[in-house]
């Protein structure tokens, strides 16, 4: 990725920041990028890739513990404050599964297509006992924002975003779950969403609203 279309930039009274952003989803960085658009911040923040900063290795058991261990690793090695989005699909009838293991539900990281496909699979039994009953499920974003490495008080914003699970794909936009993510109150799955009606109520447009409200003046 170049400089040019990566780096995001908006404005804020504290000037000549920048920030690592602890991601290389290439998703995520596209959503990033228009959101942080619109915030009012004078940070560059930059995609750890663009520093050849490889993905850490994510051990926790939770969303929270997983955001903070990568912008730990993305602050340690450039040196710089850093920001990290943990995030998946939680579905109650499978015990909260995907959860923080969903870009890799299916076994191969970042497969969208296999972790669509398991998630039908693993809903079928479900489906089948209770065929009229809507499977309820929720998107997950939590961000932690350290100011270095070693920071004992990272700031964590967390979105949550309802909606229901398909038994087919819906939707040919956004990317992870989104074709099977239905939203009841628009007849509309978030593949289905433009880019902007998505980030306006998603769990991690909540998520950076909640962050950047944390950020002192």
């Amino acid at each position: 990725m170049s400089t040019t279309d990566t780096s995001l930039t908006a404005t804020h009274p504290t000037s000549g920041n920048q920030w690592v952003l602890a991601s290389n989803n290439k998703g995520k960085l596209a959503e990033f990028k228009r959101l942080f658009a619109e915030a009012n911040l004078d940070v560059t923040i930059v995609p750890q890739g663009q520093l050849d900063i490889e993905d850490a290795i994510e051990d926790g058991l939770s969303f929270v513990e997983n955001a903070i261990i990568k912008a730990r690793h993305a602050s340690r090695i450039s040196g710089l404050p850093a920001i990290a989005d943990d995030s998946g699909l939680c579905v109650p009838a499978l015990g909260n599964a995907p959860g923080i293991y969903s870009a890799r539900y299916a076994g191969e990281h970042g497969n969208d297509g296999k972790n669509n496909a398991k998630l039908i699979a693993d809903l079928q039994p479900i489906r089948a006992a209770k065929p009229d009953a809507p499977i309820k499920g929720t998107f997950v974003c939590v961000l932690a924002m350290v100011r270095h490495a070693d920071d004992p008080l990272p700031i964590v914003a967390q979105g949550l975003w309802h909606g229901e699970i398909l038994d087919t794909l819906h939707g040919d936009g956004g990317f992870g779950y989104d074709p099977l993510f239905w939203l009841p109150d628009l007849q509309a799955s978030a593949a289905s969403l433009s880019a902007a009606d998505k980030n306006s109520i998603s769990h991690r447009g909540q998520a950076i609203q909640q962050l950047l409200a944390q950020l002192p003046l």
